[in-house]
């Protein structure tokens, strides 16, 4: 692959490097810059921070390197300093040089001017001038422009960068960029395997796999190995360690275990792990998570029966310990006695939303499904926006989300101490941070409860790397209902006997919320009517779900 084309993979492709380059503002300036040499990478890094960026410095780098700005020196011994650069001192290292080739300077005397600039003490910058000048004097440089080159330094010093340090960070950056555009599920399991303890960035590299059309696969007894690993070319299996209460020495029993041969039930995997290493605790997670499901036994019965089963497995253990094999350990079971397995309760599945909370708990991320998934209605009719879609709009935007609280943090302003909370807010599509300040806190904190799918309305801020919800109000998904003013039914070129069965529906759910109907007339007219209050509703899921089965979702629409 020619640089070029490898520049141009590092613009679309995330980068997991030290400095991150995944955010968007990064992933935008990439494209913008259109890098083409390595050097552009390193001044890049060198200029992403606040204060190049708000001086200007950032975009008049690239309106420079794109030759919509002319590049002008004060000075010809400036160009071989400054040209890789397009004319802007970007880096510490340029001052030193400027210093030595301008005004003669050592190099330890360039970097003690270097120092001084950093400081800002007036008396000693006003030395280190005197210097700059006298030595620029002596190479035939006049003083009015040593002075104006002297305060070029002093005004870029306060944004110039170690390049050997961003030097370190581009080719760190540039190579995992490389790897993730060319070798994407090697890459994505080692970066997943990198950050095993960490739950929030698995589920954060778990997401983004799933962006770029990998499958992370769910930890399985019989599948996973300790670690996470490559599948195939779309697939990778998630690694036993990453398990919440699953450790090192537990992983590694189970899959020194399973090499004889493969698990057949939870009574077979507690007979031959080493139930020292692997106890209850790290048996329960892995269930939870899913990881014994291909036992086909549901997931609330093996917890029931785990007590039984362990107890039953460590005497077994023990015994074989001692050299005490039972008569039916020698092989008699069939032809001589039966053996008798243990006796496993009868219990019911836990609950969907229970099963999703605690894969969400063991794992961080919904293995099985989504609790959003049966809202998908909801999720239609009610929200404006899907998180994934929230960068379209426009900063300050008002948007309505319908979403599941997976995280609280609730704070105190810094001036008044006053009640707010930072949630992270999540849908079928993305995660967003929604900030809920004082004024809106004690309106709805009462709504503010973990795992819970809400309707959130509020103000789009887009002023940093990623959006952010600055939330007005919020509701429990199960009370939307409540907040419908109006029905709108568009009942244009509708069969007449379709308008007895919509009655029907209305009689049947009376209220205080009126239904507006939309007509055609025979004079190709749109009548607008609305229905007596005798047909009033109350509206609920089971009324809407079934005007759009008999009508037509999109012949529907709410007002809140």
């Amino acid at each position: 692959m020619d640089d070029a084309k490898a520049y141009k993979l590092l613009a679309s492709s995330l980068t997991m490097g030290v400095f991150q380059l995944e955010s968007s503002g990064m992933r935008d300036l990439l494209k913008k810059l259109e890098p083409n040499r390595f050097e552009d990478l390193i001044a890049l890094l060198a200029l992403y921070r606040p204060g190049p960026i708000g001086s200007g410095m950032l975009n008049d780098f690239m309106q420079r390197k794109h030759g919509r700005v002319p590049i002008k020196y004060d000075h010809k011994l400036l160009e071989g300093v400054l040209k890789e650069t397009y004319g802007i001192i970007v880096y510490q290292e340029q001052i030193m040089q400027i210093a030595s080739r301008m005004a003669g300077f050592t190099l330890a005397q360039a970097d003690l001017l270097r120092r001084a600039m950093s400081k800002k003490i007036p008396e000693v910058m006003e030395k280190q001038r005197n210097n700059f000048v006298s030595g620029c004097a002596k190479n035939n440089i006049s003083n009015s422009v040593a002075n104006k080159i002297f305060d070029l330094i002093e005004y870029f010093s306060g944004y110039g960068f170690n390049k050997s340090h961003s030097t370190a960070y581009a080719l760190i950056s540039y190579r995992t960029a490389y790897l993730k555009a060319n070798y994407p599920v090697e890459f994505m399991t080692a970066l997943l395997t990198s950050e095993r303890d960490n739950t929030d960035k698995i589920v954060e590299y778990v997401n983004e796999a799933s962006r770029m059309g990998l499958k992370v696969l769910p930890p399985d007894i019989n599948e996973s190995d300790e670690l996470f690993k490559v599948i195939d070319d779309n697939a990778i299996r998630f690694g036993l360690l990453a398990v919440k209460n699953v450790g090192a020495g537990a992983a590694e029993s189970i899959v020194k275990a399973r090499q004889e041969e493969r698990f057949s039930s939870l009574e077979n995997l507690c007979q031959r792990i080493d139930l020292r290493l692997c106890n209850r605790k790290v048996l329960e997670a892995l269930i939870k998570c899913g990881a014994l499901d291909s036992f086909n036994m549901p997931r609330a019965q093996m917890v029931a029966a785990l007590d039984t089963v362990l107890e039953s497995a460590s005497r077994t253990q023990k015994e074989k310990a001692k050299g005490q094999l039972s008569f039916f350990d020698a092989g008699f079971s069939e032809n001589g006695f039966k053996k008798t397995g243990t006796a496993i309760p009868h219990v019911k599945e836990w609950p969907e939303p229970q099963l999703l909370a605690f894969e969400k708990d063991m794992l961080g991320f919904y293995v099985s499904g989504h609790p959003l998934a049966r809202y998908a209605r909801q999720l239609k009719r009610f929200a404006s926006s899907s998180i994934a879609r929230l960068s379209e709009h426009s900063d300050q935007d008002e948007v309505k989300l319908v979403a599941l609280i997976s995280k609280i943090k609730n704070t105190a302003t810094r001036a008044k101490q006053e009640k707010m909370a930072i949630v992270k807010l999540e849908d079928l599509d993305g995660v967003v941070e929604g900030l809920i300040f004082p004024r809106s806190y004690q309106k709805v904190s009462h709504y503010i409860v973990p795992n819970t799918v809400v309707l959130v309305k509020g103000n789009l801020n887009l002023r940093e790397d990623t959006p952010k919800i600055l939330v007005n109000d919020l509701f429990p998904v199960d009370e939307i209902y409540k907040l419908i003013t109006a029905m709108n039914i568009n009942l244009s070129g509708v069969r007449e006997n379709i308008f007895e069965s919509l009655k029907g529906m209305l009689s049947s759910s009376r209220g205080q919320i009126p239904i507006y109907l939309h007509i055609d007339t025979p004079t190709k007219t749109r009548a607008h009517i609305v229905v007596g209050e005798g047909l009033y509703v109350k509206p609920s899921e089971e009324l809407i779900h079934d005007i759009e089965d008999l009508l037509g979702e999109e012949r529907l629409s709410l007002v809140l």
